[in-house]
């Protein structure tokens, strides 16, 4: 999975959003917000990313139970699909 072209990470405050740039605002006109930790996996996902190597660096970053990293990787993950924001 990688995030498709045209899709930017901002900071606002405290809060982390993905908007759509150039030619994908014609397609995705909204905005998506992330905590922290969306936004790191966001980053990662960026470079192109299984759903494991996502769980991994969450594992490796956070002090967090590997169930708990799966069930929050694929609550993310099921964020961006349906957003049709990655490829």
């Amino acid at each position: 999975m990688k995030v498709k072209e045209g899709f930017v990470l901002r900071k606002v405050a405290t809060t982390y959003a993905v908007v759509a740039t150039g030619k994908r605002v014609k397609e995705f006109n909204g905005v998506i917000t992330l905590n922290e930790t969306g936004a790191f996996l966001w980053k990662i996902l960026e470079k192109g990313a299984s759903k494991d190597e996502l769980v991994s660096a969450l594992l490796s970053e956070y002090e967090v139970a590997k169930d708990v990293a799966e069930k929050d990787v694929s609550a993310f993950v099921e964020k961006v699909v349906s957003a049709k924001i990655v490829e």
